[in-house]
């Protein structure tokens, strides 16, 4: 499987969030503590955006990142109010760059940690429901990546949560149909650059781990010694495959079988059913 975090708030520096905490996610590349594999060394991927464009950048490569040196170097001078970052661990497909998440389409990006049981007897039949107009979108080899498109394909730029119930539904039809009893393991993040939604949800209601963050008011309040939280706005969040350090009260349980949206204002969790297409 994978790990994975989502930052949304104040603009920070990338090392900010990825290498300076003390369960950072490049400290979970090699010594996971809720994954199923402990070492998560088959590629990664960061995606960013800017005041410059609509479309959000990408850096993603097949190694390990922990010793990545261009990664290290990108983290000291790129900054965002936005970013998604990524350590993949491989179901089976191959490591390679297109394989690598976070994947693009204008100005959403989307990333997955989990798997779609079998993929390989059920592969022809989702990807022939994709759009024609997005197949030609297809350069890897993920379920990761079907399944993105697979929710653009369902509407996720005019409605996230439902398209990615669709998605979801249809990736449980197939599974059935091929004798699949649990097909679908799932913490997915996805975003147009302003909001972002997390889901959390699997077959068989056990999902992979995923954590969000306290309300910063609230942590300033528990830890007013922790010189990150006094430059943060009240807005800042982080969504987590697993908390990047022991704070306390700092991380939350995203329920089993739920969403969230984090956007401006107000921010929501609710359950999540697949849908039926």
């Amino acid at each position: 499987m994978c790990r994975w975090l989502a930052y949304s708030g104040t603009p920070v520096l990338l090392d900010t969030i990825l290498y300076k905490p003390a369960h950072s996610l490049i400290d979970q590349s090699l010594h996971s503590k809720l994954g199923v594999e402990t070492t998560n060394g088959d590629g990664f991927g960061v995606g960013w955006y800017t005041g410059n464009s609509e479309s959000p950048a990408l850096f993603r490569e097949i190694g390990p990142a922990w010793s990545n040196r261009n990664l290290r170097e990108l983290a000291d001078h790129v900054d965002s109010h936005l970013f998604f970052a990524h350590i993949r661990a491989s179901t089976g497909t191959a490591v390679q760059q297109s394989n690598c998440h976070p994947f693009r389409h204008g100005r959403w990006m989307f990333m997955h940690n989990g798997a779609i049981a079998d993929f390989h007897l059920v592969r022809r039949d989702l990807t022939m429901l994709v759009d024609p107009g997005l197949y030609a979108d297809i350069e890897g080899t993920t379920d990761s990546e079907v399944m993105f498109l697979l929710c653009l394909t369902f509407g996720l730029e005019q409605d996230p949560p439902a398209a990615v119930a669709r998605m979801a539904g249809v990736v449980e039809r197939a599974g059935h149909e091929h004798g699949v009893a649990l097909p679908l393991q799932m913490t997915l993040a996805i975003t147009d650059g302003e909001r972002t939604w997390v889901f959390r949800y699997s077959s068989g209601h056990a999902s992979r781990s995923l954590f969000y963050s306290g309300r910063v008011e609230t942590l300033r309040r528990l830890h007013p010694d922790v010189t990150f939280l006094r430059d943060i706005s009240e807005e800042t969040r982080l969504v987590v495959s697993e908390p990047l350090g022991d704070l306390p009260g700092a991380w939350n349980e995203v329920p089993e079988s739920a969403y969230g949206v984090i956007r401006p204002g107000t921010d929501e969790l609710r359950s999540f059913v697949p849908a039926a297409v």
